[in-house]
């Protein structure tokens, strides 16, 4: 420990990692601390951040702005993809191989001796923290004091804080685990540790990127989205990229209840774990996405990227990004890609995303072949196709009756 000169620490300014701060000196016979913020849209937890990380010890705080980068290198592949978690739509998965990325390039910049992080023993983000720093930075010492100390909650966490003096925007009572980012928040601990209590939802301060579908307007919001191979575009006809358009979902999704799940999903390390996740942009963004996917895709190719889809998911959950895989699997749906392009309408609802219509220059769909009226298509080129493609159970009726 004594060798530990220089630590650059991921510092949220949450619980965990204002703590974490005054431990290392304590532990680690006093290293200069250099806090890194990843600014990936969590907005006002920004706010006074570098006074309180300097008022508790660290000597600088670095906040890198990674948003267009999550967005346009992680989130819209990632879309593209139709990529899920168990349902779970990676709202903290996403941002980690980003962040991680970042605290490699401060740390060897600063000539930093090690890495921390405020990630439990128990969680995801160690895993996907530390695959990233290996990844680029394979010698480098990674500190995670949730392995190391001997406090063994988040109220001995509070103790901690209160006995050094370290400013705290939680109580005990609103102590919940949460993760932010442009994408969605995240919900974990005190009631919601038994997924026999129903989520708070309207409970005032609980949720906070949007309202519950219960105090939803009575009247539907309809939102247009166009996407050009694969890309959001445009929102109600306003060209903006990618990171805006979440931006102004999030506003308008959230304003109608969209975008709550309440899951107890699988965690990397074993166990299972309940949690509440907010992702009202990006609820919308992937419902229109994979309807205009519908008229666009074949159905072999649509068949196989659904497939994929769960592997390209577990990756990214796993800690996996940074990996030949992740990059191979994020290139078929890139190509993917090429014809969809076009307009979603959809109307949002107390909570239910509802498909007004849908069109594409490059629609596969064709009213003249499948409509119930008079069309080109001879619907007698049917019984040759049933014939061939029945005849295996043709066989396999007539051995049955000792006929062959």
């Amino acid at each position: 420990m004594a060798d530990i000169k220089k630590v650059v620490l991921a510092y949220s300014g949450g619980l965990d990692t204002s703590i974490i701060i005054p431990w290392l000196k304590e532990n680690y016979n006093n290293p200069e601390i250099i806090a890194v913020a990843g600014n990936v849209g969590q907005n006002d937890e920004l706010d006074g951040l570098e006074e309180k990380a300097i008022k508790t010890g660290a000597s600088k705080l670095y906040v890198l702005d990674l948003v267009d980068e999550m967005v346009d290198d992680v989130i819209i592949p990632s879309m593209m993809m139709g990529a899920t978690y168990e349902g779970y739509l990676l709202g903290t998965a996403f941002a980690r191989p980003i962040i991680a990325k970042g605290l490699v390039e401060i740390a060897q910049k600063e000539g930093a001796d090690a890495i921390a992080h405020g990630c439990t023993g128990k969680g995801n983000d160690q895993i996907r923290f530390e695959l990233a720093i290996k990844r680029f930075a394979p010698g480098m010492k990674i500190i995670a004091p949730w392995r190391e100390w001997d406090i063994k909650s988040r109220d001995e966490e509070i103790d901690y804080a209160e006995a050094h003096n370290v400013p705290l925007k939680i109580n005990r009572e609103t102590n919940y685990s949460k993760d932010k980012n442009l994408w969605h928040l995240s919900h974990e601990g005190l009631d919601l540790e038994d997924p026999a209590n129903e989520p708070q939802y309207d409970k005032p301060g609980f949720l906070e990127m949007g309202i519950s579908p219960f105090q939803a307007p009575e009247q539907p919001t309809v939102v247009t989205l166009d996407f050009e191979k694969g890309w959001p575009v445009a929102l109600d006809g306003k060209k903006m990229k990618a990171s805006q358009i979440i931006a102004e979902l999030n506003k308008v999704g959230g304003a109608n209840g969209i975008g709550l799940l309440d899951i107890v999903e699988n965690r990397m390390t074993g166990m299972k774990d309940r949690g509440v996740y907010e992702t009202p942009g990006g609820t919308i963004l992937y419902r229109a996405h994979e309807v205009l996917e519908q008229i666009t895709l074949d159905k072999d190719t649509m068949h196989a990227k659904r497939k994929l889809a769960v592997d390209f998911a577990d990756l990214i959950y796993n800690g996996k990004w940074f990996t030949p895989l992740r990059e191979a699997l994020q290139a078929f749906a890139v190509d993917t890609q090429k014809y969809v392009t076009g307009q979603v309408k959809l109307k949002l609802y107390k909570g239910n995303i509802i498909t007004s219509s849908v069109t594409s220059p490059c629609t596969l769909y064709s009213e003249d072949i499948v409509t119930f009226g008079e069309s080109d298509y001879n619907q007698a080129d049917a019984t040759g196709f049933i014939n061939l493609w029945g005849l295996s159970d043709t066989v396999l009726g007539l051995r049955d009756l000792g006929k062959i």
